[in-house]
């Protein structure tokens, strides 16, 4: 299931059920229980409740070892914000980092469509699906990178999950040079969500004051922010 069906449902889900039923434990279960493929529900239904209190080892391992419908699909972008994304890099960049690159459908993308030099990072031992980007495992808390070392930064579906967003959003910008994008949902709280998301982003202000860029475009594009933060730097 692509990602602008799931937007879709979720869509209608959050803005259209009463929040007392949507909400509810015993009306979200059965979701759960297809999404995480009656694996570890209790888990993940509580998962908003304990995700504060583990260590940054268990909380890595919760993600590393998921299992859901979300793994079954491609990416976790929709094409349409794939494509405005690689449109808009600067047309002088030379260098890209993907931050969160997860199985790297976007670094190959951008690999097939542009002449950028990609890097990828994130929490995996190594992803074998990467085409041409090189890869290098790090935490966004602390990217293993010299300050201003790519033209361009990208990071999709990553700060939503983060328990110490003002590190991690300090190290999107350290890195990068001219610009940083950044696409998350489009998505009101809740506490039963299948995707344990901690950061919730209704409105363009939220996030745009969240990143704190002077010059950016905020964009929704069929559920998902897309944010281009211009650094110039």
């Amino acid at each position: 299931m692509n990602r602008s069906i799931t937007n879709a449902i979720r869509h209608v889900m959050d803005n259209w059920l009463p929040p007392a039923i949507r909400d509810a434990r015993w009306f979200m279960y059965p979701f759960f229980y297809i999404w995480f493929k009656g694996k570890n529900i209790k888990l993940y239904m509580d998962f908003k409740d304990i995700a504060y209190d583990l260590t940054e080892e268990e909380f890595t391992e919760i993600y590393r070892n998921i299992d859901s419908l979300a793994y079954d699909r491609p990416t976790d972008m929709n094409m349409p914000s794939i494509k405005y994304l690689v449109e808009n890099i600067d047309k002088s960049a030379k260098t890209l980092l993907d931050v969160g690159c997860g199985r790297g459908f976007l670094l190959n993308y951008i690999g097939e469509h542009t002449n950028l030099e990609t890097t990828g990072c994130d929490l995996y031992d190594e992803v074998a699906t990467l085409k041409k980007a090189t890869y290098k495992r790090g935490t966004i808390y602390k990217l293993p990178f010299e300050d201003n070392a790519f033209d361009v930064v990208t990071c999709s579906h990553t700060i939503e999950h983060l328990r110490e967003l003002p590190g991690a959003i300090a190290e999107l910008k350290r890195v990068a040079k001219k610009q940083l994008f950044i696409v998350t949902p489009c998505q009101r709280y809740y506490f039963y969500t299948l995707d344990h998301h901690l950061n919730f982003y209704p409105i363009a202000a939220y996030l745009q004051k969240e990143i704190n860029i002077k010059s950016n475009v905020c964009v929704n594009i069929q559920g998902d922010w897309v944010y281009v933060g211009q650094l110039n730097k």
